[in-house]
């Protein structure tokens, strides 16, 4: 997992093209853009979203196969839990067409938790668990970018 400043992308230009794509999108992305999928090139996608934070995520936490997360807030804040996928037990299986399984906490070790605001990214791999859409203190409206970059040799090795 990366969490970090929009302002520093040019530390990650060298982890792989299309992460590097993504958060270019995200440093040019403004607050008005429409809800919807936005195809940014054939290995990266934007999902802009609209929901409001809640107490408990009922899902659990989710990795991804596929796909690794950059998840960005264009208004309102989140908390978001991490957990390494080694210490979740998986509660619903993975579905290649959601690209998701689902777990719940089977360790003693307490979740890492960060606060995501407009301004910072963050960047989930496979086995990152993590557990979005936690309000910080009370349930808000946010406004969500989350560009799936599709996981490939160059991102691999």
């Amino acid at each position: 997992m990366i969490y970090d400043n929009l302002d520093n992308i040019a530390f990650y230009k060298g982890l792989s093209p299309d992460i590097y794509e993504g958060l270019n999108f995200l440093q040019q992305v403004t607050p008005d853009i429409e809800v919807g999928t936005y195809r940014l090139s054939p290995n990266v996608k934007a999902i802009v979203s609209e929901y409001t934070t809640k107490e408990a995520n009922e899902n659990g936490y989710e990795t991804h196969r596929q796909y690794i997360d950059i998840q960005y807030l264009l208004k309102g804040n989140e908390k978001i839990a991490c957990l390494p996928v080694g210490d979740l037990s998986e509660t619903k299986s993975y579905s290649e067409e959601t690209d998701a399984a689902f777990y719940n906490v089977v360790s003693e070790l307490s979740p890492s938790t960060f606060d995501l605001r407009p301004g910072y990214f963050a960047i989930f791999y496979p086995q990152d668990g993590h557990m979005p859409q936690l309000c910080i203190n009370e349930p808000e409206m946010v406004k969500k970018v989350v560009v799936k970059v599709r996981i490939t040799d160059d991102v691999k090795d």
